[in-house]
């Protein structure tokens, strides 16, 4: 804001008569070798001073004036504000008279009429033509430079050498009339070097000669003006016009910056193709406008040791920044806020921007294009976007696959595997946000493999649930999504190591899950077939066939199953084994004499086909063939003295045996009570061996006979026995005599006793 204008003891603006009259007649005289007017006011008002500047320059050189900014009136200030200052210290006698009192801004209206004034007498003969008879401001407009300097400059030391010699002591107002005219004219022509700066990348350009005689301008400048005088006279005060051209640079580049896009609604509104094309104009703009400096105006400047590509490198520079700046602020959504990074991080930082030799020219490197907080906030926002953007994502391929699953649509098979997208996916939403960040930062890149790995963390056992929970569930499916985990396993983390810790846990718990549920239907399917053993049909019919057909059938489902196929393989063969055999050990018939026999045979006929089958099929338990072998030869043993032989063995190769397993096992054989009890006691240190190599060092994964439970219905003879005659001697004599009774009875096994009350 202006502030109010102080009045000046002695200052007072003539007219143009009053100023004619006070002129000495010598002044008079130079004043009538001019070119002849209508009259003598008119005369002298129309060729010399201000008004002649304003009579050239709305004829000629209209823009220098009227395109300048709201900038460029700074250049014109100084000039008029020191002139005043200057004034007054005439006024009061020279600079040595009193300090300089602070001087306002002169309104336009006063200035046209000091420089109306400034336009007769003295200082009008001074600007008179002195160049083929061109004045000072023909020759600004026709942008004979160095000429039009030079000129200013004479007259600018004329002056200061008459104020020296105190001729304008009786006249104060005649030295204010004609520094004012120096001064305008030297605003009017820094004013046209702006001018010139601001056509130079425009689409007509400016002649190359133009800016050399810019660059020397601004050189005889400043070696006419290298440092401020020591009496403080403003007309000999350098005039920074290699600042002034800087500043007229980085303007020039601030309105060529804005130009893409000036018709851009909002971020909102364009969305992320807009912002795009938005970058991709600028970023077109400022490499053609770079390589036009680099070859038309560096050589031009060059001559006068102008570094003119750095000023207008830092420039554009600045200007992109500052550009870019205001679209961060209107950006939203990680798709927009991507596209600045990339565009700052790949496009403006690649060294490919401007060609070779690029910015080999710099002195010094050029600061970021952001500020390390605002690149800083422009990631931490992407990155709170991305968060939201990938649980969406997983969210859209949940959605997907359970479109599958309602369309009963069996997975596909790629190279004897079964293939579910649900990987293809996952991989390819993680690698391309991965890929994508990375190749605007490490840290990004970092930060961006952590979301993804915490979402897709969370994302598993999500999607496990959900297709558990569907009636979807089959074996094509389960297969398909075991796959899909082992690939996730298997290649993310070989790719990503870092991803290890999160990932490990949920992708091996859901391939878990899958085969645990591949397994039990094969199992809910195979149940009710095990129930014929042990019965008379299962003596007359052929029941394992549509058992082992299931099972390959099964099998043939797990060979397009990616490991653990044969784990898997030996788990299916352990499960017929253990159902045989536990419904063997409840047997819902017991076998007398020749049905025994018969008994034997069938069974170790279905042992020997079960081993067969499962080796074909590739599994490796062959551990487990001699189970229901050794059972068999127990039930069908006819030299009662080779059982034991038979329960050793078949203790010691499945060290998991307990005795209600042996118990059961001698119930199908039906041996007497002395027998049996001699049975037991004969394997009971057996089965204690057993049991310490169970505790300690059984081989892993052989469970067999621990996941079997006997039926408490059947008891072999001689243990049924000894149970009723220990609770009858119980009863009479009591506990403690019960257990002295038992050696008795072991001694006498020929003694029938009455069933317990």
């Amino acid at each position: 804001m202006p502030s109010p204008q102080t009045e000046t003891p002695g200052l007072e603006l003539q007219s143009p008569k009053e100023a004619e009259e006070s002129h000495t007649p010598a002044q008079g005289s130079r004043r009538t070798s001019s070119r002849k007017e209508p009259n003598a006011h008119c005369k002298d008002g129309t060729r010399l001073g201000l008004g002649t500047l304003r009579q050239a320059f709305s004829r000629a050189s209209q823009r220098a004036l009227t395109q300048v900014s709201k900038e460029d009136t700074g250049l014109f200030r100084p000039s008029s504000c020191s002139l005043f200052r200057s004034f007054r210290q005439a006024l009061d006698g020279g600079p040595a008279a009193g300090h300089v009192q602070a001087t306002p801004e002169v309104p336009s209206g006063v200035m046209n009429g000091v420089s109306q004034q400034a336009s007769t007498g003295a200082a009008s003969e001074e600007l008179k033509p002195e160049a083929e008879g061109k004045s000072v401001a023909d020759l600004i407009t026709e942008r004979q430079l160095l000429a039009a300097f030079e000129q200013l400059l004479r007259l600018e030391t004329r002056l200061v050498a008459e104020k020296a010699s105190r001729t304008f002591e009786q006249d104060p107002t005649a030295f204010a009339r004609r520094a004012m005219d120096v001064c305008l004219h030297y605003d009017g022509l820094a004013a046209e070097l702006s001018a010139i700066v601001r056509e130079t990348l425009g689409s007509d350009g400016v002649d190359a000669a133009v800016l050399v005689e810019l660059a020397r301008v601004v050189n005889a400048e400043e070696e006419a003006h290298p440092s401020p005088p020591d009496d403080g006279d403003f007309l000999r005060t350098p005039r920074h016009w290699r600042q002034h051209w800087e500043e007229a640079v980085r303007r020039s580049a601030q309105e060529r910056v804005r130009r893409p896009g000036a018709g851009w609604a909002s971020a909102a509104a364009e969305g992320a193709s807009g912002l795009a094309q938005l970058l991709a104009e600028l970023g077109g703009l400022v490499r053609q406008d770079l390589q036009k400096v680099r070859q038309e105006v560096q050589p031009a400047y060059a001559a006068a040791g102008f570094p003119a590509w750095e000023v207008y490198l830092r420039a554009f520079h600045s200007a992109v920044a500052q550009r870019l700046q205001e679209l961060a602020r209107d950006a939203r959504g990680c798709e927009q806020l991507y596209v600045l990074l990339d565009w700052a991080a790949n496009v403006y930082g690649s060294p490919d921007f401007l060609g070779p030799p690029g910015l080999a020219l710099l002195a010094e490197p050029l600061p970021p294009l952001l500020a390390p907080d605002v690149w800083a906030r422009l990631e931490s926002d992407y990155t709170s976007f991305l968060e939201a953007k990938i649980a969406s994502c997983f969210d859209n391929i949940l959605q997907l696959e359970q479109s599958h699953w309602a369309a009963a649509e069996d997975p596909e098979v790629l190279q004897g595997l079964y293939q579910a997208p649900l990987s293809m996916d996952v991989h390819m939403l993680v690698a391309e946000h991965v890929k994508a960040a990375g190749a605007i930062s490490a840290e990004l890149e970092a930060t961006t493999l952590r979301i993804c790995t915490r979402a897709l963390g969370l994302f598993v056992p999500r999607f496990e649930k959900a297709f558990l929970a569907s009636e979807a569930v089959s074996e094509p499916h389960l297969g398909a999504y075991i796959n899909a985990c082992e690939e996730l396993r298997t290649g993310i983390l070989s790719r990503f190591p870092g991803t290890l810790e999160e990932l490990e846990k949920p992708l091996v718990a859901a391939t878990c899950s899958f085969q645990k549920h591949l397994l039990q239907g094969l199992q809910r399917e195979l149940q009710p077939l095990f129930r014929v053993v042990c019965t008379r049909d299962w003596l007359t019919q052929d029941w394992l066939r549509p058992l082992m057909d299931k099972v390959v059938r099964f099998t043939g489902h797990l060979q397009r199953v990616a490991q653990p196929r044969a784990q898997t393989l030996q788990e299916v063969h352990r499960f017929v084994v253990r159902e045989y055999l536990a419904q063997a050990l409840r047997p819902r018939k017991r076998f007398w004499a020749m049905e025994r026999m018969r008994g034997s045979q069938k069974m170790s006929l279905d042992a020997q086909a079960i081993s067969d089958t499962f080796q074909g099929l590739g599994s490796e338990a062959t551990w487990l063939d001699q189970a229901i072998q050794c059972v068999a030869e127990i039930l069908g043993e006819t030299y009662k003295d080779d059982i034991q032989r038979h329960l050793e063995t078949l203790i010691r190769s499945y060290p998991d045996i307990r005795r209600d397993h042996i118990l059961a096992i001698l119930a199908l054989r039906r041996l007497g009570c002395r027998r049996n009890q001699h049975l037991l006691q004969h394997t009971q240190d057996l089965l204690r061996a057993a049991a310490g190599v169970v505790g300690a060092e059984a081989p892993r994964g052989r469970v067999l006979f621990e996941e079997i439970k006997p039926s408490t219905a059947v008891r072999p003879e001689g243990a049924a026995v000894q149970e009723a005659f220990q609770a009858l001697v119980g009863s009479v004599l009591g506990p403690q005599s019960s257990q002295c009774c038992l050696s008795w009875r072991a001694s006498h096994p020929t003694v029938r006793l009455p069933p317990p009350v």
